[in-house]
Protein backbone atom coordinates (compact mmCIF):
# COMPACT_ATOMS: atom_id res chain seq x y z
CA UNK A 1 0.00 0.00 0.00
CA UNK A 2 1.43 3.26 -1.45
CA UNK A 3 0.17 6.90 -1.57
CA UNK A 4 -0.73 8.34 -5.26
CA UNK A 5 1.98 10.76 -5.28
CA UNK A 6 4.24 7.56 -5.17
CA UNK A 7 2.68 5.80 -7.87
CA UNK A 8 3.53 8.95 -9.56
CA UNK A 9 7.08 9.13 -8.57
CA UNK A 10 7.20 5.00 -9.27
CA UNK A 11 6.14 6.20 -13.05
CA UNK A 12 9.98 7.68 -14.55
CA UNK A 13 10.73 10.06 -17.26
CA UNK A 14 10.24 8.00 -20.42
CA UNK A 15 8.70 5.20 -19.45
CA UNK A 16 6.71 3.15 -21.62
CA UNK A 17 3.28 3.32 -19.65
CA UNK A 18 -0.27 0.93 -20.83
CA UNK A 19 -3.21 2.74 -20.25
CA UNK A 20 -6.92 1.39 -20.59
CA UNK A 21 -9.77 3.08 -22.25
CA UNK A 22 -11.96 5.40 -20.80
CA UNK A 23 -14.47 3.02 -20.07
CA UNK A 24 -12.55 0.33 -18.38
CA UNK A 25 -10.38 1.71 -15.20
CA UNK A 26 -8.37 4.92 -15.75
CA UNK A 27 -6.52 6.08 -12.88
CA UNK A 28 -7.50 10.14 -13.46
CA UNK A 29 -6.08 10.80 -10.14
CA UNK A 30 -2.80 8.88 -10.72
CA UNK A 31 -2.67 10.98 -14.23
CA UNK A 32 -3.09 14.30 -12.44
CA UNK A 33 -0.46 13.19 -10.32
CA UNK A 34 1.92 12.58 -13.36
CA UNK A 35 1.09 15.85 -14.49
CA UNK A 36 1.89 17.51 -11.28
CA UNK A 37 5.03 16.41 -10.54
CA UNK A 38 5.91 17.48 -15.02
CA UNK A 39 6.30 13.95 -16.27
CA UNK A 40 7.83 13.97 -19.15
CA UNK A 41 9.20 12.00 -22.57
CA UNK A 42 6.18 9.11 -21.61
CA UNK A 43 5.70 6.77 -24.52
CA UNK A 44 2.04 5.95 -23.98
CA UNK A 45 0.21 2.57 -24.92
CA UNK A 46 -3.35 2.63 -25.62
CA UNK A 47 -4.88 -0.57 -24.85
CA UNK A 48 -6.51 -0.57 -26.94
CA UNK A 49 -7.52 3.32 -27.80
CA UNK A 50 -6.47 5.90 -25.45
CA UNK A 51 -9.10 9.23 -24.03
CA UNK A 52 -9.17 11.81 -21.59
CA UNK A 53 -6.17 10.31 -19.49
CA UNK A 54 -3.78 10.44 -22.66
CA UNK A 55 -5.57 14.34 -23.99
CA UNK A 56 -4.33 15.80 -20.52
CA UNK A 57 -1.31 13.85 -20.83
CA UNK A 58 -0.66 15.28 -24.05
CA UNK A 59 -1.18 18.78 -23.54
CA UNK A 60 0.79 18.84 -20.58
CA UNK A 61 3.66 18.32 -22.69
CA UNK A 62 4.29 14.75 -20.52
CA UNK A 63 4.20 12.43 -23.84
CA UNK A 64 6.43 11.82 -26.66
CA UNK A 65 4.88 8.87 -28.41
CA UNK A 66 1.73 7.39 -28.42
CA UNK A 67 0.76 4.00 -29.56
CA UNK A 68 -2.70 3.48 -29.81
CA UNK A 69 -5.19 2.17 -32.39
CA UNK A 70 -7.50 5.38 -31.18
CA UNK A 71 -7.83 8.26 -29.53
CA UNK A 72 -11.33 9.14 -28.53
CA UNK A 73 -13.53 11.10 -26.30
CA UNK A 74 -16.66 9.12 -27.68
CA UNK A 75 -19.86 11.56 -27.55
CA UNK A 76 -17.91 14.46 -26.17
CA UNK A 77 -15.99 14.99 -29.63
CA UNK A 78 -12.24 15.05 -31.04
CA UNK A 79 -9.49 15.40 -28.22
CA UNK A 80 -8.25 18.84 -28.45
CA UNK A 81 -4.74 18.57 -27.14
CA UNK A 82 -3.81 15.06 -28.88
CA UNK A 83 -5.22 16.97 -32.24
CA UNK A 84 -2.76 20.23 -31.50
CA UNK A 85 -0.04 18.12 -30.72
CA UNK A 86 -0.50 16.14 -33.82
CA UNK A 87 -0.84 19.11 -36.53
CA UNK A 88 1.94 20.94 -34.15
CA UNK A 89 4.14 17.75 -34.92
CA UNK A 90 4.83 17.50 -30.95
CA UNK A 91 4.57 13.80 -30.29
CA UNK A 92 5.71 10.86 -32.25
CA UNK A 93 2.95 8.75 -33.48
CA UNK A 94 2.91 5.10 -33.89
CA UNK A 95 -0.75 3.63 -35.30
CA UNK A 96 -1.64 0.12 -34.52
CA UNK A 97 -5.03 -1.68 -34.58
CA UNK A 98 -6.46 -2.94 -31.55
CA UNK A 99 -5.92 -6.73 -32.57
CA UNK A 100 -2.64 -5.85 -32.81
CA UNK A 101 -2.39 -3.99 -29.79
CA UNK A 102 -3.85 -7.04 -27.81
CA UNK A 103 -1.58 -9.51 -29.60
CA UNK A 104 1.78 -7.86 -29.17
CA UNK A 105 0.76 -7.79 -25.18
CA UNK A 106 -0.13 -11.14 -25.60
CA UNK A 107 2.85 -12.17 -27.12
CA UNK A 108 4.65 -10.41 -24.00
CA UNK A 109 2.41 -12.13 -21.62
CA UNK A 110 3.06 -15.52 -22.76
CA UNK A 111 6.98 -14.98 -22.99
CA UNK A 112 7.30 -15.47 -26.53
CA UNK A 113 9.02 -12.42 -29.10
CA UNK A 114 6.54 -12.13 -31.51
CA UNK A 115 2.70 -13.38 -32.50
CA UNK A 116 0.90 -13.65 -36.26
CA UNK A 117 -1.90 -12.03 -36.74
CA UNK A 118 -3.84 -12.23 -40.13
CA UNK A 119 -6.27 -9.06 -40.38
CA UNK A 120 -3.69 -6.62 -40.91
CA UNK A 121 -1.95 -8.00 -44.22
CA UNK A 122 -3.18 -5.53 -47.00
CA UNK A 123 -2.68 -2.57 -44.47
CA UNK A 124 -0.93 0.60 -45.88
CA UNK A 125 0.55 0.41 -41.58
CA UNK A 126 3.04 -2.32 -42.92
CA UNK A 127 4.98 0.21 -44.49
CA UNK A 128 5.62 2.08 -41.56
CA UNK A 129 6.12 -0.49 -38.65
CA UNK A 130 9.54 -1.74 -38.09
CA UNK A 131 8.28 -4.13 -35.70
CA UNK A 132 5.63 -5.79 -37.76
CA UNK A 133 7.05 -8.29 -40.74
CA UNK A 134 5.35 -10.18 -42.97
CA UNK A 135 5.74 -13.72 -43.10
CA UNK A 136 4.36 -17.62 -44.18
CA UNK A 137 2.77 -20.34 -41.57
CA UNK A 138 5.59 -22.27 -41.04
CA UNK A 139 3.31 -25.33 -41.27
CA UNK A 140 1.84 -25.07 -44.66
CA UNK A 141 -1.34 -25.21 -43.60
CA UNK A 142 -2.60 -21.27 -44.53
CA UNK A 143 -2.08 -19.72 -47.63
CA UNK A 144 -0.87 -16.52 -47.71
CA UNK A 145 0.83 -14.24 -45.48
CA UNK A 146 0.62 -13.63 -42.08
CA UNK A 147 2.01 -10.45 -39.87
CA UNK A 148 4.62 -11.03 -37.25
CA UNK A 149 3.82 -8.65 -34.59
CA UNK A 150 6.28 -8.47 -31.92
CA UNK A 151 5.98 -8.09 -28.40
CA UNK A 152 4.72 -5.22 -26.47
CA UNK A 153 5.99 -5.21 -23.39
CA UNK A 154 5.13 -1.87 -21.04
CA UNK A 155 7.98 -0.97 -18.48
CA UNK A 156 4.76 0.00 -16.05
CA UNK A 157 0.87 -0.15 -16.43
CA UNK A 158 -1.70 1.87 -14.74
CA UNK A 159 -5.48 1.09 -14.00
CA UNK A 160 -8.10 2.21 -11.43
CA UNK A 161 -9.91 -0.81 -9.97
CA UNK A 162 -13.15 -1.37 -7.95
CA UNK A 163 -11.64 -3.49 -5.06
CA UNK A 164 -7.91 -4.36 -3.86
CA UNK A 165 -6.46 -5.96 -0.88
CA UNK A 166 -3.84 -5.63 1.46
CA UNK A 167 -1.67 -8.64 -0.07
CA UNK A 168 -1.91 -6.83 -3.27
CA UNK A 169 -4.58 -8.38 -5.41
CA UNK A 170 -6.49 -6.61 -7.24
CA UNK A 171 -10.32 -7.16 -8.60
CA UNK A 172 -11.12 -6.06 -12.23
CA UNK A 173 -14.17 -7.94 -12.66
CA UNK A 174 -14.90 -8.80 -16.17
CA UNK A 175 -12.65 -6.24 -17.53
CA UNK A 176 -9.61 -8.48 -18.79
CA UNK A 177 -7.76 -6.29 -20.69
CA UNK A 178 -6.54 -4.63 -17.37
CA UNK A 179 -5.84 -8.78 -16.89
CA UNK A 180 -3.68 -8.82 -19.77
CA UNK A 181 -1.93 -4.98 -19.14
CA UNK A 182 -0.63 -6.42 -15.92
CA UNK A 183 0.61 -9.94 -17.10
CA UNK A 184 2.38 -8.07 -20.10
CA UNK A 185 3.62 -5.64 -18.34
CA UNK A 186 6.94 -5.36 -16.15
CA UNK A 187 5.07 -4.14 -13.48
CA UNK A 188 1.45 -2.51 -12.77
CA UNK A 189 0.60 0.03 -10.49
CA UNK A 190 -3.34 0.68 -9.15
CA UNK A 191 -5.76 2.88 -7.26
CA UNK A 192 -8.26 1.47 -5.89
CA UNK A 193 -11.88 2.25 -4.99
CA UNK A 194 -12.23 0.16 -1.71
CA UNK A 195 -9.29 -1.95 0.28
CA UNK A 196 -10.85 -5.17 0.55
CA UNK A 197 -10.71 -6.96 4.28
CA UNK A 198 -10.04 -10.21 2.91
CA UNK A 199 -8.03 -12.32 0.56
CA UNK A 200 -9.39 -11.37 -2.98
CA UNK A 201 -8.08 -14.80 -4.22
CA UNK A 202 -9.94 -16.71 -1.72
CA UNK A 203 -13.07 -15.32 -2.67
CA UNK A 204 -14.55 -18.03 -5.43
CA UNK A 205 -16.91 -15.59 -6.70
CA UNK A 206 -13.79 -12.45 -6.94
CA UNK A 207 -10.95 -14.53 -7.56
CA UNK A 208 -11.70 -15.33 -11.61
CA UNK A 209 -11.73 -11.82 -12.11
CA UNK A 210 -8.70 -11.23 -9.33
CA UNK A 211 -5.32 -10.12 -10.72
CA UNK A 212 -2.91 -11.62 -8.35
CA UNK A 213 -0.56 -9.57 -6.00
CA UNK A 214 2.35 -10.86 -8.06
CA UNK A 215 2.00 -8.91 -11.24
CA UNK A 216 1.30 -5.40 -8.71
CA UNK A 217 4.03 -2.86 -7.72
CA UNK A 218 1.89 -0.67 -6.07
CA UNK A 219 -1.71 -0.09 -4.60
CA UNK A 220 -2.88 3.28 -3.35
CA UNK A 221 -6.84 3.73 -2.07
CA UNK A 222 -8.56 6.18 -4.02
CA UNK A 223 -12.36 6.85 -3.61
CA UNK A 224 -13.61 8.12 -7.11
CA UNK A 225 -10.11 7.81 -8.46
CA UNK A 226 -11.48 7.61 -12.03
CA UNK A 227 -13.29 10.64 -11.77
CA UNK A 228 -14.22 12.73 -14.23
CA UNK A 229 -14.45 9.50 -15.93
CA UNK A 230 -16.39 6.68 -14.91
CA UNK A 231 -16.14 3.24 -13.18
CA UNK A 232 -17.46 0.40 -14.54
CA UNK A 233 -20.05 -1.16 -11.80
CA UNK A 234 -19.50 1.96 -9.61
CA UNK A 235 -20.73 5.76 -11.33
CA UNK A 236 -20.97 7.04 -14.41
CA UNK A 237 -18.63 10.00 -15.86
CA UNK A 238 -18.92 13.82 -15.08
CA UNK A 239 -20.81 14.79 -18.16
CA UNK A 240 -20.71 18.58 -17.06
CA UNK A 241 -17.33 18.52 -16.18
CA UNK A 242 -16.21 16.45 -19.13
CA UNK A 243 -17.82 18.75 -21.34
CA UNK A 244 -16.28 21.67 -19.51
CA UNK A 245 -12.50 20.20 -19.96
CA UNK A 246 -13.47 19.59 -23.73
CA UNK A 247 -14.20 23.63 -24.41
CA UNK A 248 -11.41 24.82 -22.59
CA UNK A 249 -9.22 22.55 -24.06
CA UNK A 250 -9.58 23.74 -27.32
CA UNK A 251 -7.27 26.36 -26.99
CA UNK A 252 -3.74 26.25 -24.88
CA UNK A 253 -5.16 29.08 -22.76
CA UNK A 254 -8.05 27.25 -21.83
CA UNK A 255 -6.42 23.72 -21.02
CA UNK A 256 -3.25 26.01 -18.96
CA UNK A 257 -6.51 27.15 -16.85
CA UNK A 258 -7.92 23.63 -16.53
CA UNK A 259 -4.95 22.39 -15.17
CA UNK A 260 -4.47 24.94 -13.15
CA UNK A 261 -7.84 24.80 -11.23
CA UNK A 262 -7.87 21.05 -11.00
CA UNK A 263 -4.58 19.83 -11.05
CA UNK A 264 -2.58 22.02 -9.73
CA UNK A 265 -4.73 24.16 -7.29
CA UNK A 266 -5.97 22.36 -4.09
CA UNK A 267 -9.24 21.89 -5.57
CA UNK A 268 -8.14 18.97 -7.62
CA UNK A 269 -8.65 16.42 -5.16
CA UNK A 270 -12.11 17.65 -4.15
Amino acid sequence: MTSIDDLAVRIPDGATLALAPDYSGVSMVTIRALIARGAKDLHLIGVPSVGFQGDMLIGAGCVATLETAAVTLDEYGPAPRFNAAIKGEKIRMIDGTCPAIHAGLQAAEKGIPFIPVRGIVGSDLLAHRDDWTLGQDPFGEEDGPIVMVKAIRPDVTLIHAPLADRHGNVWIGVRREMMLMAHAAKTTLVTAEKIHDGDLLADEQLAPGTIPGLYIGGVAEAEKGAWPCGLFGRYGPDDAHLKDYLARARTEDGFASYLDEFVFAPKAAE
